[in-house]
């Protein structure tokens, strides 16, 4: 284990960069400021930069030790969720704790320690007078909280790269290196209905006061279908897996097992053998969250939902996106007033074939000492579509798995996990160098 990365992981960890509402600006800048100081320290430049009042990125560059070489961008994020009640935790979750193999910390996997190796060694091989690409480092800090402000800063970014890696992902298997060639995206809507200046008395006027939580009930009803999946209207664009995916998905772990392992229950009886065509291949939508009323006999004035669409790839969020809007609001009835909120992200699905992903796949094959895997992911990441928008080639990867438990108490990293990222950035950074 390289004691100098486990380290400089800790001691980031240590600071409490939530995105999510209940953080201090303050340690947001703190996080970032770490970040930047590790790009300094190792002979490059970073800055701070702040897009629209939105929390810092930073914005830094480490030289090639030769000209001409290709220019790598590599990404990651410094913000974290809500940790939660202190008391579900083992250890507090900003006291980095290492246990049986795992270090346990707020972030540990998601994403500061997943990113870290990436930056570790585009630092100490610049210092050596080694680094074989131009590496561009952009760390932000609202991507738990939709990342518009890196999605400008890109939008506005004129020299762009040759290729970009950003290790926000992992993998099903321990020590099996994976490349994610597809990512879901998302429609996320925030929901706020309002049918009356307060709540009233349900015995009193019950069957006559129009109910804010019912309207939200029709509402996200008239969204699903009967078996709870998205309607047809939000599925529109889906691309169908090709048959050779499908088969090189039914070697991996069973969907019941893959389930199982996270405490999960299939949603019906096709969910378990369908898992990875399901969350890799078609669009899902989850209703995350809920509010209304009170333990007690009242009509509520106000209901509360927070509702995600996952966009399967080649679904565009600017389509999809104002359907379900329209879907959410035809239900309401006169006499309720809505609130629609949210943020968008575009799916994402690269070229298996494409000169860089055939690198990477082989880079980390030999970093790993086992075949790389190419596979999806269920969940979104913004950035990626915004790369793949500029025509930038993207290697999507880490070494983050199931059992680190990302946004709920407890999360960790393995330590073999940050072994293997470590291995996997020089040997990445080396191929793509090769590549020019």
């Amino acid at each position: 284990m390289n004691q100098s990365l486990l380290d400089e992981l800790a001691d980031w960890l240590r600071i409490p960069s939530i995105s999510t509402g209940e953080g201090d600006p303050a340690d947001l800048e703190r996080a970032a400021r770490w970040a930047a100081e590790r790009v300094r320290g190792a002979g490059g430049q970073a800055d701070l930069v702040t897009v629209d009042g939105g929390n810092p990125l930073v914005v830094g560059e480490l030289p090639a030790a030769r000209a001409g070489a290709p220019t790598v961008l590599i990404y990651g994020h410094y913000d974290v969720q809500s940790p939660g009640a202190p008391e579900a935790w083992t250890t507090p979750p900003f006291a980095p704790d290492v246990r049986d193999g795992r270090l346990y910390a707020r972030g540990a996997s998601d994403d500061k320690g997943n990113f870290l190796p990436l930056l570790h060694v585009a630092c100490a091989l610049a210092r050596d007078g080694a680094l074989p690409v131009n590496v561009r480092v952009l760390i932000e800090g609202e991507e738990e909280a939709g990342g518009a402000s890196v999605s400008r800063w890109l939008r506005d970014d004129e020299r762009g790269a040759d290729a970009a890696i950003v290790f926000d992902a992992g993998g099903e298997e321990p020590d099996v290196p994976a490349v994610t060639v597809g990512l879901r995206g998302m429609a996320m809507v925030f929901v706020t209905v309002r049918t009356g200046e307060r709540d009233l008395h349900s015995g009193l006027y019950g069957g006559a006061a129009l109910n804010a939580a019912h309207v939200l009930q029709l509402m996200l009803a008239n969204v699903v279908t009967a078996d709870g999946r998205p309607r047809e209207e939000l599925r529109a664009g889906i691309e169908p897996p090709s048959e050779a995916e499908l088969e090189s998905w039914r070697a991996l772990k069973p969907g019941a097992q893959a389930l199982a392992e996270v405490g999960g229950r299939p949603a019906d009886a096709l969910a378990a053998e369908e898992f990875y065509a399901r969350v890799w291949g078609d669009a899902s939508l989850s209703v995350n969250q809920l509010a209304a009323g009170e333990p007690r006999t009242v009509i509520p004035a106000t209901a509360t939902a927070t509702v995600s669409l996952r966009l399967a790839p080649r679904q565009r969020a600017g389509d999809i996106a104002p359907v379900l809007e329209r879907l959410l609001r035809e239900p309401v009835p006169e006499g309720a007033e809505v609130e629609l909120a949210g943020h968008r992200a575009d799916a994402v699905l690269f070229d298996l074939g494409h000169p860089v992903l055939r690198a990477a796949g082989e880079a980390m094959a030999r970093a790993c000492g086992t075949p790389a895997m190419f596979i999806r992911s269920g969940g979104s990441i913004p950035i990626v579509g915004d790369l793949a928008d500029r025509g930038i080639p993207t290697i999507v990867s880490g070494f983050a798995l199931p059992a680190d438990r990302i946004h709920a108490p407890d999360e960790s990293f393995r330590l073999r996990s940050l072994e293997l990222g470590e291995a996997s950035a020089r040997e990445l950074y080396a191929a793509l160098g090769a590549l020019s």
